[in-house]
């Protein structure tokens, strides 16, 4: 844990945990919809138009920048844990787009009367070590006094205008291959409910997603985005939707920590799955248990790449295919 504070447990200041409380993803569209933002064109490459991981605009014939910010309540108690895991969380939307992170700034929420706010340095050293590993700069960022602790980064990274991963560009034919397993949801939601530490999702959460997106790039891929917060089936209906195709999941095929499925079973599912399932439900056509499709629609934290292509070394879960009555199956 903590030597300043011995036992402190963060995942009980929150009330949700991790990307598990994200705004559902019905609402989020709808508030979305009626902004007066900028629309894609010109410099804008990528916008609020399909839902993509960060925005990414054009400086010169072979540079675009990427921006984005994530942050996000405890997803574990230790607290240098959760910095390294809201790091990499926050760096995955550079890379999901294709991008290199290169200057990362903190975004810090802190109850500076009911945690101690040294325990704040641990959590920034974390996702400092994190930039460290990504070749990232860190520095400076914003904090607040808040009654929920909250941590992130807002992260600007570099990538070629032409080589973008996008939402839009997935063609039917073409493979679907995920680099992370699922089930941190499940795992995280335990974790605060018991206390019980699950290595392997603390180890899968921290790691970055640096060398699936150059895998992608070298391989051709076009497509990509990261399974987080709206789970692996809303992930994949917003990149099915944008590119004007519908997608079939193998669910056999989809890989899962060690522990999830027994999770489930013992009831520890977060609100934000559940919230997943039911917005993808109408476009959806399954023959599996609606216990599977609950670990399908996963809040993830800090997952992996869902990518539009076959990528060595990890596993094809299912294909794009061309546009049919429902926009997702299972089987």
């Amino acid at each position: 844990m903590t030597a300043t504070s011995p036992g402190l447990r963060l995942t009980q200041y929150a009330a949700g945990g991790g990307c598990a409380c994200k705004v559902p993803p019905g609402e989020l569209e709808k508030i979305l919809g009626d902004l007066p933002t900028s629309r894609e064109g010109g410099d804008l490459i990528v916008g609020l138009d399909h839902g993509d991981d960060a925005a990414a605009v054009r400086i010169d014939g072979d540079r675009a920048v990427i921006a984005t910010a994530d942050f996000f309540t405890p997803v574990v108690d230790d607290p240098a844990a959760w910095g390294r895991i809201a790091a990499a969380n926050a760096l995955s939307d550079v890379y999901a787009m294709g991008g290199t992170p290169i200057l990362a700034v903190n975004l810090l929420a802190w109850p500076r009367d009911l945690i101690p706010f040294e325990v704040a340095g641990e959590v920034l050293r974390g996702g400092a070590e994190i930039c460290a590993e990504a070749g990232c700069h860190l520095a400076g960022g914003h904090s607040i006094d808040d009654k929920e602790p909250k941590y992130g980064l807002a992260v600007t990274g570099l990538g070629h205008p032409d080589r973008l991963l996008r939402n839009d560009a997935g063609v039917a034919g073409l493979p679907l291959t995920l680099t992370k397993p699922l089930g941190l949801g499940v795992l995280n939601n335990r974790h605060k409910a018991t206390g019980e530490w699950f290595e392997e999702a603390v180890s899968v959460m921290s790691r970055l997603n640096r060398e699936a997106s150059r895998a992608a790039l070298d391989g051709g891929a076009v497509c990509a985005t990261d399974v987080t917060g709206f789970g692996l089936l809303g992930h994949l209906f917003k990149l099915a939707r944008a590119s004007g195709v519908s997608a079939v999941v193998d669910a056999s095929a989809v890989p899962y920590v060690e522990g999830a499925r027994e999770s489930l079973a013992d009831g520890f599912v977060p609100g934000g799955s559940r919230r997943n399932l039911d917005w993808v439900r109408p476009h959806l056509d399954a023959d599996v248990t609606d216990d599977e499709l609950l670990l399908l629609a996963d809040a993830q934290t800090s997952g992996g790449l869902l990518i539009a292509g076959e990528i060595p070394g990890h596993p094809v879960i299912g294909e794009l295919v061309p546009a049919g009555d429902t926009v997702l199956r299972v089987h």
